[in-house]
């Protein structure tokens, strides 16, 4: 057995954590190096016993919780400021992969053209259904007004 093995244990054994047994208690008896480290951490636990144990502040737990609590927050938005910045560089990066593509394959003609096609659509759709409009609040405010008043007969409140 070598000392590392030893004085690695020393610190149990002298707070009675640990018996030693086999070849540590044979190499503590053999070694006085490790002899002495033992001795010097028994006297240190034994001064450790004897003085009194210090009274705790008030409000020790709170503020302790407090602060820890407040660590953790900073770090988790330092880490929610990371990952939303590394997901808007991403949808940055794939935003600019999709326009260098069009633009290189010619599809911003053929973009362009779907985009007027489909704003024709919606202009020539307004122009059909905008005079209905009137018609489909109309119904809508009548539709409204009858749930009000079955609401409010539900309720009790029409007692004769």
């Amino acid at each position: 057995m070598f000392c590392d093995e030893a004085l690695d244990a020393v610190e149990a054994i002298a707070a009675g954590e640990l018996t030693p047994d086999g070849r540590i208690a044979e190499h503590l008896g053999s070694c006085p190096n490790c002899a002495a480290a033992l001795a010097a951490a028994r006297r240190l636990e034994r001064l450790l016993q004897m003085r009194p144990v210090p009274k705790v502040p008030a409000q020790f737990t709170s503020r302790t919780m407090t602060k820890v609590r407040r660590a953790r927050w900073r770090s988790d938005q330092f880490l929610d400021l990371a990952f939303n910045v590394a997901i808007g560089l991403i949808v940055a990066a794939i935003v600019a992969g999709v326009w260098i593509l069009m633009h290189r394959t010619g599809m911003t003609a053929v973009s362009n053209d779907l985009l007027d096609l489909f704003s024709t659509g919606f202009v020539a759709l307004a122009h059909r259904v905008g005079p209905a409009l009137p018609l489909y609040g109309a119904a809508t405010a009548v539709l409204a007004g009858a749930l009000g008043i079955w609401w409010w007969a539900e309720r009790g409140g029409a007692t004769l």
